[in-house]
């Protein structure tokens, strides 16, 4: 799906432009010109780009290669990469995706290419369509929108990480079991992931707030700035989430080394109480013995029923009692 949007003051906003118009429309300055690509193929994408004049090289990367977040200097324009990422919780279990997000900024136009649709791409749309005047700042402070909207979803995801490791750090002292080591490592996963998106992105940042851009106003460049200030404020609880699950992963190993050597000590005690009852038994349980005339009530078919039934509910019911207390 191709998308644009085209805003000129003193005009009602265009919509939905024919693809041939977007080399005009550009050359005005006045106006400013937002080109959405989602989830359109190559083939149909590489002559509109190249309609726009972009360096074969920006379009290519944009187009089939996957980077880092990054930025390149064209002078007449910007290309950016951006990543993001999207994290779903599903009970206990955590899915994340990380997807490209390419710009090309202009002086009066960007262009965005991503192949699937982006929370913060839509919600920057509906808020230029609802209110045009967002459009009057200029094509970097559209820019500075998305990026905006596209750092700001990252917050609940830290705050729901957060949430889940209080709740796995009550069932490390509760019942701690494998599942509970499956959940921290599924988070350690989401965090190192996020991690490697921040870091880069973070400079990108930076080189936008301070680096001197043709195509950047100069009073644009604190708002940038802020945005450097959220990614950092985002990269430090990202690090102490991680330091946050190394504890408890800690914690965990050291409850269950506890409960094992508990549980071995309940088993030694056991042992060493039947150990006597065992060699009774072995020695007094000879076929060499004869019973006694008093004694021959002991060989009769209760007695050794009687003892069959404990030797055979014996082990069960110690083997249900291990299972209640978790031994097993």
């Amino acid at each position: 799906m191709i998308r644009s949007l085209f805003f000129l003051p003193g005009q009602p906003s265009q919509k939905d432009l024919p693809p041939e118009k977007f080399p005009e429309l550009i050359q005005n300055e006045q106006g400013v010109l937002w080109v959405d690509f989602v989830g359109e193929p190559p083939e149909t994408s590489l002559p509109i780009l190249q309609g726009f004049g972009f360096h074969p090289l920006s379009i290519d990367d944009a187009l089939q290669e996957t980077h880092v977040p990054r930025l390149d200097d064209w002078k007449e324009y910007l290309y950016i990469v951006f990543n993001y990422m999207d994290v779903k919780k599903n009970g206990d279990d955590w899915e994340s995706h990380v997807d490209e997000l390419d710009i090309f900024l202009g002086r009066n136009y960007i262009v965005t290419h991503h192949d699937e649709p982006i929370t913060a791409i839509d919600d920057t749309w509906i808020s230029c369509d609802r209110d045009p005047r967002t459009l009057e700042e200029g094509a970097d402070h559209l820019l500075y929108k998305i990026s905006d909207f596209l750092i700001t979803e990252y917050m609940p995801v830290v705050e729901k990480i957060d949430d889940a490791v209080d709740q796995i750090e009550d069932q490390v002292f509760d019942r701690p079991s494998p599942r509970t080591l499956e959940q921290l490592f599924a988070i350690k996963r989401v965090l190192l992931a996020m991690r490697r998106i921040v870091l880069p992105q973070r400079e990108v940042m930076n080189k936008l707030a301070r680096d001197d851009f043709q195509v950047v106003d100069p009073k644009d460049r604190i708002f940038f700035r802020d945005l450097y200030d959220h990614l950092v404020r985002l990269h430090d609880l990202n690090e102490s989430l991680r330091d946050l699950v190394g504890g408890v992963l800690d914690t965990y190993l050291s409850v269950i080394n506890n409960r094992m050597n508990e549980i071995m000590k309940t088993l030694t005690v056991i042992t060493v109480l039947f150990m006597p009852l065992t060699f009774v038994t072995g020695f007094f349980g000879m076929n060499f013995f004869e019973p006694l005339g008093l004694m021959k009530g002991w060989t009769t078919s209760p007695v050794f029923d009687f003892t069959l039934l404990i030797t055979v509910f014996l082990p069960i019911g110690m083997y249900t009692w291990f299972r209640r207390r978790t031994w097993l």
